[in-house]
């Protein structure tokens, strides 16, 4: 049955990325001097000023200002009302309320992991599948790759005439459930005055397009938008305003599969809403490498204060080669999901979280989450 699915990504110049970059820049640096720091780092950005705002309890020194005008520096505006060194910024940094301090603090317990609660009540999903090497979504994957090589262009100077901002879209055609081609890709690429639009068309399906689609995908009725508009001059946050968290399907499987609805980026791991969401996208990745299922999203639900969670959904969609929930037994055996051990197992009070800010926090072989090291202990459970 022939049937099409679309995700979208943006570079990080986007106005809500370049916020989430800022958001993660800061917590990053505030863990590399207190790794037990709690940080709700929120960003918006609009025409000429910046407001950082949130609620970050540590003894670590951190100049919010610095970091700002560093992280815009470094994803490239140098140009109009957002350049790095023209644009305000108001601070608004205050420590934690003690209402969901005394929540996460640790309590008197003969074991640590179960005396640490979670930071918030929610629920979060993981997923994989078999589409993609990284065992991502190709659609999402594909949008990824492609805003990240827009940017690559611009700052290697081989497109010299690009700005910042930009996004991406991939609609892929499948047969049932496996990806046959590429059937649309939409490119929006800011640019400087210069250049014409038939140029910039030429160029990013020579340089960005063709440089990432795998060619097979690619056929003659394989149709490409770029800067379907017109022209895209005015950008990031002089064009619009941008706000930390705002792109969490971006962020995560491309609209593939549930979510929770809370943003990554400004969170530090004791949030759940950051810490389980990588937790479950471990375990689905190792369920599927170690053959369990072809396809996984699985639902962790917590309460605030409380270590272990209140529930532990599997669908493998039909794919699984034991039913749902004797793949659910397995996660909560194999697994320790409370938020000190998730926080132990993924290493997650190191300065890690920048990297994850653009271009998605999954399907990144760098990240501690995207291990294959439990594959081992779940295939025994293949029959």
């Amino acid at each position: 049955m022939k049937k099409f699915f679309t995700s979208e990504s943006v570079t990080e110049g986007h106005p809500d990325k370049l916020c989430d970059r800022v958001s993660d820049a800061i917590v990053d640096e505030i863990l590399k001097s207190d790794p037990e720091a709690r940080c709700a780092v929120e960003c918006c950005a609009a025409y000429d000023r910046m407001l950082i705002m949130g609620q970050v309890p540590t003894t670590a020194y951190v100049d919010y200002e610095k970091i700002a005008r560093k992280t815009v520096e470094d994803i490239g505006y140098r140009h109009g009302s957002f350049a790095f060194d023209e644009f305000k910024i108001d601070v608004a940094v205050h420590r934690q309320s003690p209402d969901i301090a005394m929540g996460v603090d640790r309590k008197e317990s003969a074991d640590i992991h179960d005396s640490f609660g979670a930071g918030d009540q929610g629920m979060m999903f993981g997923y994989a599948c078999r589409e993609t090497e990284e065992l991502m979504p190709l659609p999402i994957s594909l949008a990824h790759k492609l805003a990240y090589r827009l940017t690559e262009v611009r700052k290697k100077d081989i497109l010299h005439y690009l700005r910042p901002d930009g996004k991406t879209q991939v609609t892929v055609e499948y047969d049932g459930k496996v990806p046959k081609r590429v059937d649309t890709i939409v490119i929006s690429a800011q640019h400087n005055t210069k250049v014409t639009q038939e140029q910039l068309k030429d160029d990013i399906i020579k340089y960005v397009i063709r440089a990432i689609v795998p060619p097979q995908l690619l056929d003659e009725n394989t149709k490409y938008f770029i800067n379907p508009t017109g022209r895209f001059e005015i950008g990031g946050p002089e064009g619009d305003s941008g706000l930390t968290g705002r792109k969490i399907i971006v962020d995560t499987y491309g609209g593939r599969c549930a979510h929770g609805g809370g943003a990554f980026s400004g969170k530090d791991a004791t949030k759940v809403d950051r810490s389980a969401a990588y937790m479950a996208r471990y375990i689905c990745k190792n369920l599927v490498a170690a053959g369990l299922c072809d396809e996984v999203e699985i639902q962790l639900a917590y309460a605030i204060g409380i270590a272990r969670p209140v529930s532990v959904f599997v669908d493998t969609f039909g794919t699984g080669k034991i039913d749902d929930g004797g793949i659910a037994d397995i996660v909560v055996k194999e697994f320790d999901l409370r938020p000190y051990s998730v926080i132990e197992t993924l290493c997650l009070r190191k300065p890690v979280f920048l990297q994850t800010a653009s271009y998605g926090h999954f399907g990144k072989s760098c990240l501690p989450w995207e291990r294959l090291n439990r594959t081992e202990d779940i295939k025994k459970y293949v029959k």
